[in-house]
């Protein structure tokens, strides 16, 4: 932890952003250098103009690289693009519109030039193929989400609606770094011309009601503090406060691409994370001035939760509320849809799923993984630890197939009006019926090769038969819910497990670890866990 973590910025802190941009256009990245490649992690492709890792050539490329792909496809309907609040967003998006235009392919931008959140597009995208057209429409989103300032991020989502696959952005990256090395002869741009527009927010404000009880949050006065933490879902939230009436303050509106009024993430940077309480330090004042403080990340696909008597939620326990709540209140969803969770969330969804009588779907790290199950309704919510989660609307279709922070925030309010109790109340409840586990996730420093080793690993090579003090009953690196690779393994006991894992977009790796036996045991399990990691990889 940062000496500085919690604290507000300082002028040190901050990017220049003039010399970023101006990065982004002279770069130019050499592919045959491994940092300076065009890679997809979890969300798409991420990294900062002044390392040579997401420049003006990366964009055509990948841009490119996805013309061609949606072509492949017979994807010939419109693109929908939107981008968040860094620096780099605008430029890349600019690039992008060149090469789409010049490649004849309809995108559609927002008719108000306003920011938009990843669930809007997804929104946009999953309301346009459901209206019955010949054709088929997808999706660009140019965010880093939660990363620093100095970042930029591209992802492309599908006609699902939803973060690509693996076979699709796979294909993307490779197109796009032959592109390069090939001097980007490839790439068509031209002055964008004949650019549409779509409406984002009014379409997916005026939508809201489909899948939140707006009447109910309006007629208890639920009081909403909603810290956007500079993001795009900063007018989104002034909409829903005027469309349906409600007692909600924006107590943030500030867009600032240095974040110069944020406090500092745990190792001292600047991170739009609403669910680390160092970066929502400055949120958390305003705990008492209203029923729940909201905050979400720059591409409003994060929730952050306060409640006056709990402070901020930790991202596990307010999954297992909304999990309990919305499957006793959503009688439109059928009766035998599943519980989604990634393999890192807590165990105590598995213990809410098995009470509600529903099957529990655990499944890798990545929101992808859910789209399926919400595309057909099999699964009405998917939840990952990392605070993000959607669920279907109230009679139980799609809503969004990628995280949807504002919707897990409005939720919040409709828990209060509805039961009265405030989300951390009624965790309390469930740890009185089902226990307290202890969950903590350690980042630390790590290399690409050693990350690139620890995502190959294999359940078999643990070797260790228990762990803190209980005999381990499974060894997993495919998860339970659909057999897919965990790229890191998983170590479980009757009452605790740890996951080791590295980071799809930062250099780090992460030790995920819980207990049901107490702090002083979650430590015994932090500790073996890099025992047993160092031994199967052999270090």
């Amino acid at each position: 932890m940062n000496a500085r973590a919690g604290q507000p910025a300082q002028e040190s802190d901050l990017i220049d952003i003039k010399a970023l941009v101006h990065a982004y256009y002279e770069l130019i990245p050499d592919v045959t250098v491994p940092e300076q490649r065009v890679v997809f992690g979890t969300s798409g492709h991420r990294g900062s103009s002044f390392d040579a890792a997401f420049n003006e050539t990366h964009i055509a490329a990948i841009t490119q690289a996805i013309v061609e792909y949606r072509a492949s496809q017979g994807i010939t309907g419109p693109l929908f693009i939107g981008r968040d609040t860094h620096a780099l967003s605008r430029p890349a998006e600019t690039t992008a519109l060149e090469v789409l235009s010049a490649n004849g392919v309809n995108a559609l931008v927002d008719e108000f030039d306003d920011f938009v959140p990843t669930p809007a597009l997804s929104h946009a995208i999953i309301a346009y193929n459901a209206a019955g057209h010949d054709d088929q429409a997808d999706g660009i989103v140019v965010t880093p989400s939660h990363n620093p300032p100095r970042d930029g991020g591209f992802k492309y989502n599908p006609p699902h609606g939803g973060p690509a696959d693996s076979d699709a952005t796979n294909w993307i990256a490779n197109r796009a770094n032959e592109i390069i090395a090939e001097g980007s002869h490839d790439v068509k741009r031209s002055e964008p011309t004949g650019v549409g527009t779509y409406d984002y927010r009014g379409k997916y404000v005026d939508d809201l009601e489909n899948i939140i009880d707006i009447e109910a949050i309006k007629k208890a006065g639920v009081r909403i503090g909603a810290d956007p933490l500079g993001g795009a879902s900063v007018h989104y939230w002034s909409a829903i406060a005027e469309r349906y009436g409600l007692d909600l303050t924006v107590v943030n509106p500030t867009v600032d691409p240095q974040w110069g009024f944020m406090t500092l993430d745990w190792d001292g940077k600047i991170r739009m994370d609403p669910s680390s309480s160092s970066v929502m330090a400055s949120v958390l004042k305003h705990k008492d001035d209203f029923d729940v403080v909201t905050g979400n990340d720059a591409d409003a696909d994060r929730h952050g939760i306060v409640t006056p008597d709990g402070g901020l939620m930790n991202p596990n326990h307010y999954l297992a509320v909304a999990v309990q709540y919305l499957y006793g209140h959503r009688p439109g969803w059928k009766p035998d849809a599943a519980v989604g969770k990634t393999l890192v969330s807590s165990t105590m969804i598995d213990r809410v799923a098995s009470s509600l009588g529903r099957r529990l779907w655990e499944v890798p790290v990545g929101f992808k993984w859910f789209v399926p199950g919400l595309v057909d309704g099999s699964v009405a919510f998917g939840g990952e630890e990392s605070a993000g989660a959607s669920f279907l609307r109230k009679d139980g279709t799609v809503w969004t197939t990628d995280k949807d922070g504002i919707l897990l925030a409005l939720l919040a309010s409709e828990i209060i009006a509805v039961t009265g109790k405030s989300p951390s109340e009624l965790y309390t409840e469930l740890t009185e019926k089902y226990g307290s586990p202890v969950y903590e996730r350690v980042d630390a420093v790590a290399t690409k090769a050693q990350k690139a080793a620890l995502g190959k690993l294999n359940g078999s090579a643990i070797t260790a038969d228990s762990l803190a003090g209980e005999p381990i009953v499974a060894k997993l690196s495919e998860a339970p819910g659909n057999g897919a690779a965990v790229g890191g393994v998983k170590v479980v006991t009757e009452h605790a497990w740890f996951a080791a894992r590295p980071s799809g977009t930062e250099d780090v790796y992460k030790i995920y670890a819980e207990s049901f036996l107490g702090a002083e045991h979650l430590k015994r399990v932090q500790a073996e866990a890099k025992t047993i990691v160092d031994a199967a990889l052999g270090s």
